[in-house]
């Protein structure tokens, strides 16, 4: 039903990034890519239901905007410990981590990537990964994404 709005933003050159897949099946993400022409799909939770959607949003750098603690919040993973993004990294799924919105979810970014820092047993090195995968899957202009991306790996945490 969305199609029609979604054609007229592409073609007034704007990006399709709508939200599939949360609180419904990996159907609406086929639809959100299919026919909404998704660059980016928010949420995405239920494409690990789907190893063909998988390797689609692999294969065609299709990020998933993932959002732990909006999920476990609107009852989509019944706790953080079965959060599926440790499925949709191993399955080589571009993803990025999200805040939804914190002031409805009390979070914020940085907690965000706490989180994903815990679920996906990563390091500095990997978080400086994961930043650096939000910042490639953005729709900023080139020489934003070359400046931010070489402060990512500028950075030294703190010993």
């Amino acid at each position: 039903m969305f199609t029609p709005w979604f054609d007229r933003a592409r073609a007034a050159g704007l990006h399709s990034v709508p939200h599939a897949g949360e609180t419904t099946g990996p159907e609406t993400i086929w639809d959100a890519v299919r026919e909404l022409g998704a660059e980016r799909i928010g949420h995405g939770t239920s494409c690990t239901r789907d190893a063909a959607l998988m390797a689609h949003l692999r294969e065609n750098a299709i990020t998933v905007e993932v959002s732990p603690t909006s999920n476990l919040c609107t009852g989509v993973v019944s706790d953080l410990a079965r959060h599926p993004i440790r499925e949709m990294v191993a399955a080589g799924v571009p993803v990025t981590i999200n805040s939804d919105d914190p002031p409805m979810f009390g979070t914020t970014l940085n907690r965000e990537y706490a989180i994903a820092a815990e679920l996906l047993d990563l390091d500095p090195s990997g978080l400086a990964r994961l930043a650096r995968r939000a910042v490639t899957a953005s729709f900023a202009p080139a020489d934003v994404r070359r400046r931010v991306l070489t402060e990512i790996d500028a950075y030294r945490p703190p010993s």
